[in-house]
């Protein structure tokens, strides 16, 4: 019998944004706070662009802002 595996990544980190940051809380509770202003491609982006992430080896990749923050 095979036994199948998802590729899929599972997230280990929370990404949200509110009052101008980049909050990322990681699996073990430990919160980073980034003002905005760091990233302005994030700043003007829309919900939709903000929300196609996917967690990296070095942090997250942002796909439709081809941006990339590390952690």
């Amino acid at each position: 019998m095979a036994i199948f595996h998802t590729r899929k990544q599972e997230k280990k980190v929370k990404v949200t944004f509110a009052n101008g940051l980049l909050l990322v809380e990681k699996d073990d509770g430990r919160q980073q706070v980034f003002p905005l202003d760091f990233f302005p491609e994030l700043l003007n982006a829309t919900d939709e662009e903000r929300e196609d992430w996917i967690q990296t080896s070095t942090g997250i990749h942002f796909n439709k802002l081809d941006l990339d923050v590390s952690l």
